[in-house]
C-alpha cells in the first residue's frame, strides 16, 4: 500500500532526490538553466538562491566602488527597518498613512535646512532618485515659462535651458524627453564650472531657467550659485528677462549645509526656484530615493499636481513614477533622527577629511596634478602631468587598480576639454581612513609598476575603464 507521501511524490514534477542532493549537484547547478527562457519546472528555493547569489558575486564589491556617489553602507538598525518596510508601496497613502506623513516631514526638514522663506508656504516630494527630482524641477520651470508666455500672447515654441557642459546626463535626458533646447556653456581651463561668465550670450526670451550644480560630477567642484544669480540680475536689468535657477544639489545639498554653512547657495537667493538632492548619495540612504523642494507653492504650476481618487481617498500626487518603494523614505527619516545636524556634519566632515588626505597624498606621488581636492563634496579628480610618460595612461592605472578590487574610474572631461583625461575618487561614509591607506598603497604600487614599463601597454588591454559621467 502506498502512503500519501509517496503518492504526493509520484504526482509531483519535482525530483524527490533533490531534497537530499547537495545544492551544487542539483539540476540547475550541476547543469545550467537557459539564460533567456523561463524554466518549465520549479526549483527548490535554496537552489534558485544559490544560482542568483553566485552570479551576483561576480559584481564588483560595492564598498570598493569609488566611482559611484550612491551609498554603499548603512548600519544594522537601518537594514532591519529596510526589511520591515520592503513591501510598502509609497503611493498607497491611504493604506500607509504613517509613511506618507514621514515623507512629508522629510521634505519639510530639507526645506528648512535649505532656508526656504516660509516653511508653511512650500511644497516638495520624494522621488526615486535625484534624476526624477531634476526632471520635476526642470518641468516646473518649463510650465512656468509657458504659462507666462501664453498670458502675454506670445509663442511657447522653442524653450531652452542653460547649463554647464559638465552637467550630469540627466539634464541631457530632460531636454530630449521634454523638447527643450539645451544650451551648454563650455567648460574651459579658466572656467571649469558655470560661474556666470558670458551668460548673457545664452539667455533670451525663450530661456526657461539656468541649472546650477552644487557638486559637479566630474570634479566635485561647486558652481557659485550666488555669482550666477548676480549675473542674471544684471541681465534682467539690461533686458527685462527674469530667469530663475534650479539648483541640482544631488550631492552638495546634503554636504554644504553641514560643512560649508556660510556658503550662500540655497533659497536665501531669490532666483532659486527649486532644489533637488539624492537621499541615496550624501543623504546616506541605500538606493533609490531623491528629494525636490520648491521655494513656494506659487512656483510649482498647479498643472503638475494630479488629484486622483485612489483606494478610497483623494490623493494629490507629484511624481513621474506611481509605484515607489516606501522603505527608502523611512530610511531617510531614520538617518535624520539618528544623526541630526551634528551627526551629518561629523559624517560628511570625516569623508571630506579622508578625501583631502587622499588627494594630498596622491599629489605627492609625482605623476599627478590635482583638478580638485575633495574639500567641497568629498570628491576629487586628477590628471596625468604632461610629459610624465608615453608608456601608460590613467585608463591603465584604472585597470591595474581594478585587478586589486578598486573601482577608480578614468574618463574624458566634458566636450570642449574632452582631450583631458581625469581620474576621480568619490569618498563615502564606508571608506575609512584605514581603507584609504590601503588604497593609497595600491596606487603607489601600481604607479611604480607602470613607470617601470619599457614599452606601452597594448591599447586593447587598457581601454576597459571608460566610465560615462
Amino acid at each position: 500500500m502506498t502512503t500519501n507521501t509517496s503518492k504526493a511524490r509520484q504526482n509531483s514534477n519535482i525530483d524527490p532526490t533533490l531534497s537530499v542532493n547537495p545544492v551544487f549537484v542539483r539540476p540547475g547547478e550541476a547543469t545550467e538553466f537557459d539564460k533567456f527562457r523561463m524554466p518549465e519546472q520549479p526549483s527548490l528555493p535554496e537552489t534558485a538562491y544559490q544560482i542568483v547569489h553566485d552570479e551576483a558575486i561576480l559584481d564588483g564589491n560595492s564598498r570598493l566602488n569609488l566611482a559611484t556617489f550612491v551609498s554603499t553602507w548603512m548600519d544594522d538598525e537601518a537594514k532591519k527597518l529596510y526589511l520591515e518596510a520592503a513591501d510598502k508601496n509609497m503611493i498607497d497613502k491611504d493604506e500607509y498613512p504613517a509613511t506618507a506623513a514621514i515623507e512629508d516631514r522629510c521634505w519639510r526638514m530639507l526645506a528648512d535646512l535649505w532656508n526656504v522663506p516660509d516653511t508653511k508656504d512650500t511644497i516638495g516630494t520624494s522621488t526615486i532618485g535625484s534624476s526624477e527630482a531634476c526632471m520635476l524641477g526642470g518641468l516646473a520651470l518649463k510650465r512656468l515659462w509657458q504659462e507666462k508666455r501664453k498670458a502675454e500672447g506670445k509663442s511657447t515654441e522653442k524653450p531652452n535651458l542653460i547649463m554647464s557642459a559638465a552637467v550630469q546626463v540627466v539634464w541631457e535626458k530632460f531636454c530630449n524627453y521634454w523638447d527643450v533646447e539645451p544650451r551648454y556653456v563650455p567648460v574651459t581651463p579658466d572656467h571649469m564650472v558655470l560661474d556666470g561668465h558670458e551668460l548673457e550670450k545664452y539667455v533670451d526670451e525663450n530661456t526657461i531657467g539656468v541649472v546650477a550644480i552644487l557638486g559637479q560630477t566630474f570634479t566635485g567642484a561647486y558652481e557659485p550659485v550666488e555669482a550666477i544669480a548676480k549675473k542674471l540680475d544684471e541681465i534682467q536689468a539690461n533686458t527685462g528677462l527674469d530667469v530663475k535657477i534650479h539648483v541640482d544639489g544631488a550631492s552638495g545639498a546634503m554636504v554644504a549645509p553641514f560643512c560649508q554653512p556660510d556658503l550662500v547657495w540655497d533659497f536665501q537667493i531669490d532666483r532659486v526656484n527649486s532644489i533637488s538632492t539624492s537621499g541615496h548619495k550624501y543623504g546616506l540612504v541605500y538606493p533609490g530615493v531623491g528629494w525636490v523642494v520648491w521655494r513656494n507653492t506659487a512656483v510649482l504650476p498647479e498643472s503638475m499636481i494630479f488629484h486622483v481618487s485612489y483606494l478610497g481617498g483623494d490623493m494629490p500626487t507629484l511624481a513621474l513614477n506611481f509605484s515607489r518603494p516606501g522603505a527608502q523614505v523611512l530610511l531617510q527619516y531614520y538617518q535624520f533622527l539618528r544623526l541630526g545636524r551634528e551627526g551629518y556634519r561629523a559624517v560628511q566632515q570625516n569623508s571630506i577629511d579622508v578625501a583631502t588626505y587622499l588627494s594630498s597624498e596622491i599629489e605627492k606621488i609625482g605623476p599627478f596634478e590635482l583638478v580638485s581636492r575633495g574639500d567641497t563634496i568629498p570628491v576629487f579628480a586628477w590628471v596625468l602631468k604632461d610629459g610624465h610618460t608615453d608608456k601608460w595612461s590613467l585608463y591603465d592605472l584604472a585597470d591595474r587598480l581594478r585587478m586589486k578590487g578598486w573601482l577608480v574610474p578614468a574618463y574624458p572631461m566634458a566636450d570642449d576639454m574632452s582631450d583631458v583625461i581625469l581620474q576621480r575618487i568619490v569618498v563615502k561614509v564606508g571608506l575609512s581612513r584605514d581603507m584609504a591607506s590601503a588604497l593609497l598603497a595600491d596606487i603607489k604600487g601600481e604607479v611604480a609598476f607602470l613607470d617601470s614599463l619599457t614599452a606601452p601597454l597594448p591599447r586593447e588591454a587598457s581601454s576597459g575603464s571608460h566610465f560615462h559621467h
